[in-house]
């Protein structure tokens, strides 16, 4: 058996520790995964406030308390403490680096008061790029990889490629630097640059700088010896245009031979419409009939009328532009005319929870709407809904299509990122379709799209068989945590 690798996993949040979107749930998930498969993986993250040391059993590493970080002119004091994250199979190493000033706050990069980046963001992970490295060094440990994700962590990149680059500990580590979403590039002026303590030939187009500001998420892409991101698909799109790479499109444009698209996967303990305990009625692609238990839960809870013939299409989501609901908004007359009913939770945007609550009051017995975030109502829209609307402008994976094909709830879909790489369309293959994909981002190809769903929907047999597929679908995190370690040890083979 080849010897197995060793891992460290760096990202700025994690379920069940902290979380404000899909980057906690893969840096939970991928780790398990990969620890399930025999390798040594360990976790590291900032100790936010929400971080609670009784709930997770926090205990201090003393050998590894009030070490000294400089960060510009000051030196501040950081301390690591460790738990585990635990499910049935795995115990993973979680190390939590700590410092009250810093992270101790009611958000994890927002003041919630002014709704606006805390100030000192350059410096919390400043801090906690050094504090990374700091912390290998002092634990004697010399991971075979070093994996980063997202801008938060890019600075460690750069620091070790300068100012560690002779240091023996990391003279055969390999930098991993994901993307899981390049609207978020953490840009701060170049006063920010001069408190990494890089060396000032970096403040250039070649290395961080970014229209005179230094950008963290290019530091990464930078100096990290292989760049991931969370689809092939959006691995392509961000180095196509300035709608996907902000402005970065020509440095991934550059760094193409290094950049690999794997796609997330879901956590099916979770998500698996066989054992969820969070619907009315489990069931599995031999037991369709028993779905409709959940659809008549499902209209019940928005009192809305039950019909089978009536197709009940789901939507969770951040209501946001970015989503597609501007297109939404835009054809909202016309899908009111559509024989179906619509469900909707998620929060966002003021003007879209105020048009999503006015159409509901106005047309009862076709749409609900639950403003805000429920776990349980989550899991029983995909159960409940024969469709599941994300006609997204972008995104990078996305996660809720891949429940609702898990669930048979065809999903109706944009063709970009992780969307394009997991939906089939039923209409271009009728034997091998999973939803409906439309392609130009306009509220046209949008209605077309819920018109060729609803047309498809009244064909039982080739309805069924649909869902059958979607459901035996493997988007599981195994096959993806297979794929990260072959890209590891590939690099790892690379002089």
């Amino acid at each position: 058996m080849a010897k197995p690798l060793s891992i460290l996993f760096v990202s700025s949040e994690v379920v069940p520790f902290a979380k404000t979107g899909g980057l906690a749930d893969v840096s939970a998930a991928l780790p398990q995964v990969i620890r399930e498969l025999g390798h040594d993986i360990r976790i590291i993250m900032p100790k936010f406030a929400a971080v609670s040391d009784r709930k997770f059993k926090i205990h201090d590493i003393k050998r590894l308390t009030d070490m000294p970080i400089q960060i510009g002119d000051r030196t501040l004091l950081g301390s690591v403490k460790s738990s585990f994250l635990t499910n049935i199979k795995t115990k993973v190493q979680v190390y939590f680096f700590s410092n009250d000033e810093l992270y101790c706050r009611s958000d994890l990069y927002v003041d919630p008061n002014t709704k606006k980046a805390w100030p000192d963001n350059d410096d919390r992970f400043i801090f906690f790029c050094r504090g990374v490295i700091q912390t290998l060094l002092l634990l004697g440990w010399r991971p075979d990889i070093i994996h980063l994700n997202d801008w938060q962590t890019g600075l460690i990149a750069a620091l070790l490629k300068t100012e560690y680059a002779d240091e023996p500990l990391f003279k055969n580590t390999k930098v991993v630097f994901t993307v899981h979403n390049a609207a978020y590039q953490g840009i701060f002026p170049k006063a920010s640059f001069e408190k990494t303590g890089l060396p000032a030939k970096m403040f250039k187009q070649e290395g961080v700088e970014f229209h005179g500001e230094m950008n963290l998420l290019k530091a990464g892409l930078m100096y990290a010896d292989q760049i991931t991101t969370v689809s092939p698909t959006y691995a392509r799109e961000i180095r196509s245009s300035e709608d996907y790479g902000f402005g970065l499109e020509g440095v991934f444009k550059r760094k193409a031979r290094k950049t690999v698209g794997i796609l997330n996967g879901m956590d099916t303990a979770v998500w698996n419409p066989e054992i969820d305990s969070l619907i009315p009625q489990t069931y599995s692609h031999t037991s369709l009939e028993k779905k409709q238990e959940n659809k008549k839960a499902l209209c019940a809870r928005f009192k809305l009328p039950f019909d089978p013939r009536i197709p009940v299409i789901g939507i969770v989501s951040r209501l946001a532009d970015q989503k597609g609901f501007d297109l939404i908004k835009e054809k909202l007359v016309d899908i009111m005319k559509m024989n179906l009913q619509l469900v909707v939770l998620g929060s966002g945007e003021k003007h879209y929870e105020e048009l999503f609550t006015k159409t509901a009051k106005k047309f009862k017995k076709k749409v609900g709407v639950h403003i805000g975030f429920d776990e349980e109502l989550a899991h029983l829209i995909e159960a409940g809904s024969d469709m599941f609307l994300m006609p997204s402008k972008y995104e990078p994976c996305g996660l809720n299509q891949m429940y609702s094909l898990r669930y048979g709830t065809l999903p109706i879909v944009r063709a970009t990122g992780g969307l394009a790489d997991s939906v089939e369309d039923l209409d271009e293959k009728p034997k091998a379709g999973t939803g409906f994909v439309f392609t130009e981002y306009s509220a046209r190809d949008l209605v077309d799209a819920m018109q060729r769903a609803l047309k498809a929907y009244e064909d039982e047999k080739l309805w069924q068989s649909a869902m059958v597929r979607a459901m035996k679908k493997d988007y599981s995190w195994d096959s993806s945590a297979r794929r990260y370690i072959d890209v590891y040890k590939k690099l790892l083979k690379k002089k």
